[in-house]
């Protein structure tokens, strides 16, 4: 006879959740222990070859006899190769402060340093995209596409009537997490797309989209259903964002911003804020996503409007210059000369 199954308590499907969260977050914790350090190891051993190389003249040469008797010695560890020395010269170059490396530095990825490494250049910037990586978790690419668009010259920078429409906190907030420009090179659509191709590009993008609008917004829907006496209304995006718990409304043209745009998103956030809005959320956000726009236009059309309304162009194609490669090897070539050893 097989074994019956035992009767499970009542509590058992929540206590197996709960256990099992636990063991998730205990994991997590220890791999990031581990990767603390493993940074923390890199940044004393560049470190040390700065001052070598500072105090006895240390070459190329040096460094690779160094790299293969750390191998030698040991054979069971990977970044030991020339090219990862030299990564970590330049690692504890770019920041001498311990205290600063093991606050920041060391709670990202080797290979994240290493991209910070490789496209920036200015201490502040690397320090920027590093403590963002940390707030948003990205991986390594998204962070590396995050530096090639560029996103430390957008975030914040959208034309916006917070400062006058939502208190202090709340607009402080608001003001951070929209853009200017977007880019959604991604799309693969051309200059001549209509507003409709633009918005069926972007929902079939949803993924690519969601990680360009930045953490915290939730798709509701498309075309959503407003009746306002007796007639119908459709917003092009909803979204909700969890931080500012509001609302955020997105509508997309085509073409240059014209003045009218504003008045018809004070309208539809008049009428969603009527409809929607909860007791607990905020009120209402806008924002008009132009091909272009003329930034005093756009300051004397917020200018009066009671609800918050954001405006930003975005670009279809990235015009952005790429990032110059530098004298070290790319975060690809490295990876597979340690994925070799």
């Amino acid at each position: 006879m097989s074994a019956q199954s035992p009767v499970l308590p009542s509590n058992y499907t929540l206590l197996l959740a709960s256990l099992r969260q636990r063991i998730h977050s205990a994991q997590t914790q220890a791999a990031l222990s581990v990767n603390r350090q493993l940074v923390l190891l890199y940044w004393e051993i560049g470190r040390e070859i700065l001052a070598q190389q500072t105090a006895q003249g240390w070459g190329a040469k040096v460094i690779d006899r160094l790299a293969q008797d750390l191998r030698d010695t040991f054979p069971e560890m990977k970044g030991f190769s020339p090219r990862n020395l030299k990564y970590m010269r330049a690692f504890a170059a770019a920041w001498p402060e311990e205290p600063f490396v093991q606050q920041v530095a060391a709670q990202i990825p080797w290979f994240h340093n290493c991209v910070l490494l490789d496209k920036l250049s200015l201490p502040s910037e690397r320090e920027w995209y590093a403590r963002k990586a940390i707030e948003n978790g990205w991986s390594r690419n998204i962070l590396a596409h995050q530096i090639d668009s560029q996103l430390h010259r957008r975030l914040g920078m959208a034309q916006t009537n917070f400062a006058a429409t939502l208190p202090p906190p709340q607009s402080d907030l608001a003001q951070q997490i929209l853009k200017d420009p977007y880019t959604f090179d991604f799309l693969g659509i051309s200059e001549e797309a209509h507003e409709r191709d633009l918005q069926r590009a972007l929902l079939d993008h949803l993924r690519a989209f969601l990680l360009e609008l930045g953490l915290g917004f939730a798709f509701v829907g498309s075309q959503h259903h407003l009746e306002v006496g007796g007639r119908d209304f459709y917003l092009d995006l909803l979204f909700y964002h969890f931080r500012l718990r509001c609302f955020v409304v997105i509508d997309l043209k085509i073409g240059e911003f014209q003045p009218e745009y504003a008045g018809k998103m004070n309208f539809y956030l008049s009428a969603l804020d009527s409809t929607l809005r909860g007791e607990q959320d905020q009120p209402s956000i806008g924002l008009i996503l132009c091909r272009a726009k003329n930034r005093i236009v756009v300051e004397y059309a917020l200018r009066d409007m009671s609800k918050p309304i954001g405006v930003s162009a975005y670009q279809l194609t990235q015009a952005l210059p790429e990032s110059l490669k530098g004298s070290l090897p790319t975060i690809d070539e490295l990876e597979a000369e340690l994925i070799g050893e």
